[in-house]
Protein backbone atom coordinates (compact mmCIF):
# COMPACT_ATOMS: atom_id res chain seq x y z
CA UNK A 1 0.00 0.00 0.00
CA UNK A 2 1.00 3.62 -0.40
CA UNK A 3 -0.51 6.88 0.88
CA UNK A 4 -1.63 9.50 -1.64
CA UNK A 5 -3.42 12.87 -1.22
CA UNK A 6 -6.72 13.37 -3.00
CA UNK A 7 -7.86 16.96 -2.43
CA UNK A 8 -7.85 17.41 1.32
CA UNK A 9 -7.92 13.72 2.07
CA UNK A 10 -5.10 11.16 2.35
CA UNK A 11 -6.11 7.71 1.18
CA UNK A 12 -4.36 4.32 0.94
CA UNK A 13 -3.82 2.98 -2.56
CA UNK A 14 -2.95 -0.62 -3.41
CA UNK A 15 0.33 -0.84 -5.33
CA UNK A 16 0.47 -4.60 -5.81
CA UNK A 17 -0.90 -7.77 -4.31
CA UNK A 18 1.94 -10.01 -3.15
CA UNK A 19 -0.11 -13.05 -2.26
CA UNK A 20 1.31 -15.57 0.21
CA UNK A 21 4.92 -15.00 1.21
CA UNK A 22 6.04 -18.50 0.39
CA UNK A 23 9.23 -19.16 -1.60
CA UNK A 24 7.72 -17.91 -4.86
CA UNK A 25 6.13 -14.96 -3.12
CA UNK A 26 9.39 -13.89 -1.51
CA UNK A 27 11.15 -13.98 -4.88
CA UNK A 28 8.43 -11.83 -6.48
CA UNK A 29 8.44 -9.43 -3.52
CA UNK A 30 12.22 -9.05 -3.70
CA UNK A 31 12.10 -8.37 -7.43
CA UNK A 32 9.30 -5.82 -6.98
CA UNK A 33 11.11 -4.05 -4.15
CA UNK A 34 14.31 -3.79 -6.19
CA UNK A 35 12.29 -2.45 -9.10
CA UNK A 36 10.60 0.19 -6.94
CA UNK A 37 13.78 1.44 -5.25
CA UNK A 38 15.87 1.18 -8.44
CA UNK A 39 18.46 -1.23 -6.98
CA UNK A 40 20.21 -3.45 -9.56
CA UNK A 41 19.72 -7.17 -9.17
CA UNK A 42 23.01 -9.08 -8.82
CA UNK A 43 23.04 -12.14 -11.04
CA UNK A 44 24.32 -15.44 -9.67
CA UNK A 45 27.22 -17.16 -11.43
CA UNK A 46 25.55 -20.56 -11.26
CA UNK A 47 21.95 -21.68 -10.76
CA UNK A 48 21.19 -21.93 -7.06
CA UNK A 49 17.99 -23.88 -7.60
CA UNK A 50 15.65 -20.88 -7.39
CA UNK A 51 13.12 -20.16 -10.12
CA UNK A 52 13.73 -17.42 -12.64
CA UNK A 53 12.09 -14.07 -12.01
CA UNK A 54 10.72 -12.12 -14.95
CA UNK A 55 11.07 -8.34 -14.82
CA UNK A 56 10.14 -5.79 -17.48
CA UNK A 57 13.00 -4.13 -19.39
CA UNK A 58 13.30 -1.48 -22.08
CA UNK A 59 14.73 -3.25 -25.15
CA UNK A 60 15.86 0.03 -26.70
CA UNK A 61 18.04 0.66 -23.68
CA UNK A 62 19.86 -2.69 -23.86
CA UNK A 63 23.17 -3.12 -25.65
CA UNK A 64 25.95 -5.68 -25.54
CA UNK A 65 29.39 -4.41 -24.56
CA UNK A 66 32.69 -6.27 -24.26
CA UNK A 67 31.27 -9.78 -24.60
CA UNK A 68 33.72 -12.53 -23.64
CA UNK A 69 33.87 -16.31 -23.98
CA UNK A 70 33.69 -17.75 -20.49
CA UNK A 71 32.70 -21.42 -20.28
CA UNK A 72 35.55 -23.06 -22.18
CA UNK A 73 38.36 -21.04 -20.57
CA UNK A 74 36.81 -21.53 -17.12
CA UNK A 75 36.87 -25.29 -17.66
CA UNK A 76 40.42 -25.11 -19.03
CA UNK A 77 41.63 -23.32 -15.89
CA UNK A 78 39.77 -25.81 -13.70
CA UNK A 79 41.60 -28.67 -15.44
CA UNK A 80 44.89 -26.76 -15.26
CA UNK A 81 44.54 -26.43 -11.51
CA UNK A 82 43.03 -29.86 -10.99
CA UNK A 83 46.04 -31.46 -12.68
CA UNK A 84 48.30 -29.61 -10.27
CA UNK A 85 50.00 -27.72 -13.11
CA UNK A 86 49.47 -24.32 -11.54
CA UNK A 87 51.38 -25.28 -8.38
CA UNK A 88 54.03 -27.11 -10.39
CA UNK A 89 54.69 -24.16 -12.70
CA UNK A 90 54.88 -21.78 -9.75
CA UNK A 91 57.60 -24.02 -8.28
CA UNK A 92 59.46 -24.53 -11.55
CA UNK A 93 59.09 -20.89 -12.67
CA UNK A 94 59.45 -18.80 -9.50
CA UNK A 95 58.88 -15.03 -9.76
CA UNK A 96 61.92 -13.07 -10.87
CA UNK A 97 62.47 -9.70 -12.44
CA UNK A 98 59.72 -10.17 -15.01
CA UNK A 99 56.57 -8.07 -14.67
CA UNK A 100 54.21 -10.94 -15.55
CA UNK A 101 54.83 -14.33 -13.88
CA UNK A 102 55.78 -17.02 -16.38
CA UNK A 103 53.39 -19.41 -14.65
CA UNK A 104 50.49 -17.19 -15.79
CA UNK A 105 51.76 -17.17 -19.35
CA UNK A 106 51.94 -20.97 -19.18
CA UNK A 107 48.28 -21.02 -18.13
CA UNK A 108 47.36 -18.85 -21.12
CA UNK A 109 49.25 -21.13 -23.51
CA UNK A 110 47.64 -24.30 -22.15
CA UNK A 111 44.13 -22.79 -22.13
CA UNK A 112 44.55 -21.65 -25.72
CA UNK A 113 45.76 -25.09 -26.81
CA UNK A 114 42.77 -26.64 -25.04
CA UNK A 115 40.11 -24.26 -26.37
CA UNK A 116 41.30 -23.06 -29.79
CA UNK A 117 44.66 -24.45 -31.00
CA UNK A 118 46.41 -21.76 -33.03
CA UNK A 119 49.63 -19.79 -33.35
CA UNK A 120 50.98 -17.57 -30.60
CA UNK A 121 50.35 -14.55 -32.83
CA UNK A 122 46.66 -15.47 -33.13
CA UNK A 123 46.42 -16.03 -29.37
CA UNK A 124 47.84 -12.59 -28.60
CA UNK A 125 46.05 -10.54 -31.24
CA UNK A 126 42.65 -12.23 -31.42
CA UNK A 127 41.77 -15.19 -29.22
CA UNK A 128 42.81 -13.85 -25.81
CA UNK A 129 40.85 -10.65 -26.32
CA UNK A 130 37.67 -12.67 -26.95
CA UNK A 131 37.89 -14.66 -23.71
CA UNK A 132 37.34 -13.97 -20.03
CA UNK A 133 40.89 -15.00 -19.10
CA UNK A 134 41.80 -11.37 -18.46
CA UNK A 135 39.33 -11.40 -15.54
CA UNK A 136 40.00 -14.97 -14.40
CA UNK A 137 43.78 -14.51 -14.39
CA UNK A 138 43.80 -10.77 -13.67
CA UNK A 139 45.92 -10.30 -16.78
CA UNK A 140 45.07 -7.43 -19.11
CA UNK A 141 44.82 -7.75 -22.88
CA UNK A 142 47.82 -5.52 -23.45
CA UNK A 143 49.98 -7.74 -21.22
CA UNK A 144 49.63 -10.78 -23.50
CA UNK A 145 51.70 -10.44 -26.67
CA UNK A 146 53.43 -12.87 -29.00
CA UNK A 147 56.93 -12.15 -27.72
CA UNK A 148 55.94 -12.90 -24.14
CA UNK A 149 54.18 -16.10 -25.24
CA UNK A 150 57.24 -17.28 -27.19
CA UNK A 151 59.50 -16.59 -24.22
CA UNK A 152 57.06 -18.51 -22.03
CA UNK A 153 57.49 -21.53 -24.29
CA UNK A 154 61.27 -21.26 -23.94
CA UNK A 155 60.96 -21.27 -20.14
CA UNK A 156 58.65 -24.29 -20.21
CA UNK A 157 60.96 -26.23 -22.54
CA UNK A 158 63.71 -26.16 -19.91
CA UNK A 159 61.43 -28.18 -17.60
CA UNK A 160 60.03 -30.62 -20.19
CA UNK A 161 61.13 -33.75 -18.31
CA UNK A 162 59.56 -32.58 -15.02
CA UNK A 163 56.31 -31.63 -16.75
CA UNK A 164 56.03 -34.98 -18.54
CA UNK A 165 56.75 -36.96 -15.37
CA UNK A 166 54.18 -34.93 -13.41
CA UNK A 167 51.48 -35.37 -16.08
CA UNK A 168 52.10 -39.09 -16.30
CA UNK A 169 51.78 -39.53 -12.54
CA UNK A 170 48.78 -37.22 -12.14
CA UNK A 171 46.81 -38.69 -15.06
CA UNK A 172 47.50 -42.17 -13.71
CA UNK A 173 46.01 -41.10 -10.37
CA UNK A 174 42.97 -39.35 -11.83
CA UNK A 175 42.07 -41.52 -14.81
CA UNK A 176 43.83 -44.85 -14.08
CA UNK A 177 45.78 -44.61 -17.34
CA UNK A 178 47.88 -47.69 -18.01
CA UNK A 179 51.26 -47.03 -19.61
CA UNK A 180 52.67 -50.55 -19.78
CA UNK A 181 51.97 -50.77 -23.53
CA UNK A 182 53.60 -47.89 -25.40
CA UNK A 183 53.19 -46.98 -29.07
CA UNK A 184 56.07 -45.16 -30.69
CA UNK A 185 56.37 -43.39 -34.04
CA UNK A 186 58.30 -40.59 -35.72
CA UNK A 187 56.98 -37.69 -37.76
CA UNK A 188 58.55 -34.51 -39.10
CA UNK A 189 57.80 -30.83 -39.53
CA UNK A 190 59.52 -28.51 -41.98
CA UNK A 191 60.57 -24.85 -41.88
CA UNK A 192 59.95 -22.14 -44.42
CA UNK A 193 63.28 -20.36 -44.76
CA UNK A 194 66.89 -21.23 -43.95
CA UNK A 195 66.36 -21.98 -40.23
CA UNK A 196 69.97 -21.03 -39.55
CA UNK A 197 69.29 -20.55 -35.86
CA UNK A 198 68.26 -24.19 -35.35
CA UNK A 199 71.17 -26.68 -35.46
CA UNK A 200 68.72 -29.62 -35.73
CA UNK A 201 67.13 -28.27 -38.91
CA UNK A 202 68.44 -30.53 -41.67
CA UNK A 203 67.25 -31.82 -45.01
CA UNK A 204 66.12 -35.43 -44.96
CA UNK A 205 63.26 -37.74 -45.89
CA UNK A 206 60.22 -35.44 -46.00
CA UNK A 207 56.83 -36.91 -45.13
CA UNK A 208 55.33 -33.61 -46.32
CA UNK A 209 56.96 -33.96 -49.77
CA UNK A 210 59.00 -30.82 -49.14
CA UNK A 211 62.53 -32.02 -49.73
CA UNK A 212 63.49 -28.43 -50.55
CA UNK A 213 62.94 -27.38 -46.92
CA UNK A 214 64.87 -28.11 -43.76
CA UNK A 215 63.04 -30.08 -41.10
CA UNK A 216 63.24 -31.71 -37.67
CA UNK A 217 62.04 -35.18 -36.69
CA UNK A 218 59.66 -35.54 -33.74
CA UNK A 219 59.52 -38.87 -31.92
CA UNK A 220 56.26 -39.31 -29.98
CA UNK A 221 55.38 -41.96 -27.39
CA UNK A 222 51.72 -42.56 -26.48
CA UNK A 223 49.94 -45.06 -24.28
CA UNK A 224 47.64 -47.75 -25.66
CA UNK A 225 44.70 -45.37 -25.03
CA UNK A 226 46.38 -42.59 -27.03
CA UNK A 227 47.58 -40.47 -24.09
CA UNK A 228 50.88 -38.69 -24.99
CA UNK A 229 53.61 -39.80 -22.60
CA UNK A 230 56.58 -37.90 -24.00
CA UNK A 231 58.41 -36.71 -27.08
CA UNK A 232 61.92 -35.92 -28.27
CA UNK A 233 63.19 -33.84 -31.19
CA UNK A 234 65.93 -35.14 -33.50
CA UNK A 235 67.82 -33.64 -36.41
CA UNK A 236 65.90 -33.62 -39.67
CA UNK A 237 68.26 -36.08 -41.38
CA UNK A 238 67.94 -38.75 -38.65
CA UNK A 239 66.70 -42.13 -39.82
CA UNK A 240 63.73 -43.48 -37.84
CA UNK A 241 65.62 -46.59 -36.73
CA UNK A 242 68.37 -44.51 -35.11
CA UNK A 243 65.91 -42.92 -32.67
CA UNK A 244 64.58 -46.09 -31.06
CA UNK A 245 67.32 -46.81 -28.53
CA UNK A 246 67.42 -43.18 -27.38
CA UNK A 247 63.64 -43.01 -26.95
CA UNK A 248 63.37 -46.34 -25.10
CA UNK A 249 66.16 -45.45 -22.69
CA UNK A 250 64.77 -41.95 -22.09
CA UNK A 251 61.19 -43.05 -21.45
CA UNK A 252 62.23 -45.91 -19.16
CA UNK A 253 64.46 -43.60 -17.14
CA UNK A 254 61.54 -41.21 -16.75
CA UNK A 255 58.64 -43.63 -16.21
CA UNK A 256 60.20 -46.93 -15.15
CA UNK A 257 61.16 -50.19 -16.85
CA UNK A 258 58.90 -52.85 -15.36
CA UNK A 259 56.20 -54.24 -17.64
CA UNK A 260 56.95 -52.14 -20.71
CA UNK A 261 55.86 -53.44 -24.12
CA UNK A 262 57.00 -51.34 -27.10
CA UNK A 263 54.95 -51.27 -30.32
CA UNK A 264 56.29 -49.58 -33.44
CA UNK A 265 56.30 -49.91 -37.22
CA UNK A 266 58.76 -51.59 -39.57
CA UNK A 267 60.80 -48.40 -39.91
CA UNK A 268 62.44 -49.25 -36.58
CA UNK A 269 63.09 -52.90 -37.43
CA UNK A 270 66.82 -52.71 -38.14
CA UNK A 271 68.99 -55.72 -37.27
CA UNK A 272 70.88 -53.60 -34.74
CA UNK A 273 67.71 -52.52 -32.95
CA UNK A 274 66.25 -56.01 -32.81
CA UNK A 275 69.50 -57.42 -31.44
CA UNK A 276 69.64 -54.66 -28.81
CA UNK A 277 66.04 -55.28 -27.72
CA UNK A 278 66.65 -59.02 -27.43
CA UNK A 279 69.94 -58.67 -25.55
CA UNK A 280 68.47 -56.23 -23.02
CA UNK A 281 65.41 -58.40 -22.40
CA UNK A 282 62.85 -55.85 -23.53
CA UNK A 283 59.45 -56.88 -24.85
CA UNK A 284 58.30 -55.48 -28.17
CA UNK A 285 56.04 -55.82 -31.19
CA UNK A 286 57.66 -54.43 -34.35
CA UNK A 287 56.42 -54.60 -37.91
CA UNK A 288 58.65 -56.85 -40.01
CA UNK A 289 59.88 -56.00 -43.54
CA UNK A 290 57.99 -57.61 -46.41
CA UNK A 291 61.06 -59.68 -47.22
CA UNK A 292 60.54 -61.57 -43.94
CA UNK A 293 57.21 -62.95 -45.21
CA UNK A 294 59.06 -65.36 -47.50
CA UNK A 295 60.29 -67.25 -44.42
CA UNK A 296 56.68 -67.93 -43.39
CA UNK A 297 55.12 -68.74 -46.75
CA UNK A 298 54.22 -72.26 -45.57
CA UNK A 299 52.44 -70.93 -42.47
CA UNK A 300 50.60 -68.32 -44.51
CA UNK A 301 49.06 -70.83 -46.90
CA UNK A 302 48.04 -73.31 -44.20
CA UNK A 303 44.36 -72.99 -43.31
CA UNK A 304 44.66 -74.04 -39.66
CA UNK A 305 45.68 -71.88 -36.71
CA UNK A 306 44.03 -68.63 -37.81
CA UNK A 307 41.94 -66.71 -35.30
CA UNK A 308 39.60 -63.80 -36.05
CA UNK A 309 40.39 -60.81 -33.83
CA UNK A 310 37.94 -58.42 -35.50
CA UNK A 311 35.77 -58.43 -38.60
CA UNK A 312 37.95 -59.03 -41.64
CA UNK A 313 41.22 -59.44 -39.70
CA UNK A 314 42.79 -62.78 -38.78
CA UNK A 315 46.01 -63.54 -36.89
CA UNK A 316 48.18 -66.57 -36.41
CA UNK A 317 51.16 -67.19 -34.11
CA UNK A 318 54.35 -68.79 -35.45
CA UNK A 319 57.91 -69.31 -34.30
CA UNK A 320 60.92 -67.64 -35.95
CA UNK A 321 63.38 -70.31 -37.02
CA UNK A 322 66.48 -68.16 -36.45
CA UNK A 323 65.73 -66.12 -33.32
CA UNK A 324 63.05 -68.36 -31.75
CA UNK A 325 60.85 -65.29 -31.32
CA UNK A 326 57.07 -65.34 -31.52
CA UNK A 327 55.86 -64.01 -34.87
CA UNK A 328 52.35 -62.64 -35.36
CA UNK A 329 51.09 -63.26 -38.88
CA UNK A 330 48.15 -61.09 -39.94
CA UNK A 331 45.88 -61.06 -42.94
CA UNK A 332 43.17 -58.56 -43.73
CA UNK A 333 40.28 -58.90 -46.16
CA UNK A 334 40.18 -55.12 -46.72
CA UNK A 335 43.91 -55.04 -47.38
CA UNK A 336 43.60 -57.93 -49.82
CA UNK A 337 40.84 -56.10 -51.70
CA UNK A 338 42.93 -52.92 -51.80
CA UNK A 339 45.98 -54.75 -53.14
CA UNK A 340 43.84 -56.48 -55.78
CA UNK A 341 42.32 -53.17 -56.88
CA UNK A 342 45.78 -51.58 -57.12
CA UNK A 343 47.03 -54.56 -59.15
CA UNK A 344 44.05 -54.44 -61.51
CA UNK A 345 44.46 -50.69 -62.01
CA UNK A 346 48.17 -51.08 -62.75
CA UNK A 347 47.52 -53.98 -65.15
CA UNK A 348 44.88 -51.95 -66.96
CA UNK A 349 47.34 -49.11 -67.51
CA UNK A 350 49.95 -51.50 -68.92
CA UNK A 351 47.45 -53.10 -71.30
CA UNK A 352 46.25 -49.71 -72.51
CA UNK A 353 49.85 -48.60 -73.10
CA UNK A 354 50.68 -51.78 -75.01
CA UNK A 355 47.61 -51.36 -77.21
CA UNK A 356 48.65 -47.81 -78.07
CA UNK A 357 52.17 -48.99 -78.90
CA UNK A 358 50.85 -51.81 -81.09
CA UNK A 359 49.19 -49.27 -83.36
CA UNK A 360 52.43 -47.35 -83.94
CA UNK A 361 55.09 -48.06 -86.51
CA UNK A 362 58.32 -49.75 -85.32
CA UNK A 363 60.80 -47.04 -84.31
CA UNK A 364 63.70 -46.78 -81.94
CA UNK A 365 61.58 -44.71 -79.56
CA UNK A 366 58.82 -47.33 -79.65
CA UNK A 367 61.29 -50.11 -78.80
CA UNK A 368 62.65 -48.17 -75.85
CA UNK A 369 59.12 -47.62 -74.55
CA UNK A 370 58.37 -51.35 -74.82
CA UNK A 371 61.51 -52.21 -72.83
CA UNK A 372 60.52 -49.70 -70.15
CA UNK A 373 57.06 -51.19 -69.83
CA UNK A 374 58.48 -54.71 -69.60
CA UNK A 375 60.89 -53.65 -66.87
CA UNK A 376 58.12 -51.86 -64.99
CA UNK A 377 55.87 -54.91 -65.26
CA UNK A 378 58.60 -57.18 -63.94
CA UNK A 379 59.27 -54.93 -60.95
CA UNK A 380 55.57 -54.72 -60.19
CA UNK A 381 55.17 -58.47 -60.28
CA UNK A 382 58.20 -58.92 -58.02
CA UNK A 383 56.83 -56.49 -55.44
CA UNK A 384 53.39 -58.13 -55.56
CA UNK A 385 54.87 -61.59 -54.99
CA UNK A 386 56.84 -60.34 -51.96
Amino acid sequence: MRSIRVGRRVIQQTVAHLGELDEDGRLEARALAQHLIGAPEEAQLFDDGSRDVTVPVRLKGIRVERSRQFGDVYLALALWRGMGLEDLCERLLPPGRERIPWSKMAAVLVAARFCEPSSELHIAEDWYRRTALCDLLQLGDEEVNKDRLYRGLDHLLAHKASLEAHLSQRCGELFAIQNEVLLYDVTSTYFEGLAEGNPQAKRGYSRDHRSDCKQVCIALVVTFDGFPLGYEVFAGNTHDSKTLQTIVATMEARHGVVGRVWITDRGMASARNLAWLRETGRRYIIGAPKSELKKFSAELVRADGWRTVQEGVEVKLARHSETDETVILCRSADRRSKERAMHDKFSGRIEAALQRLAKRKPTRRRSAAIRAIIALTASRCASASS
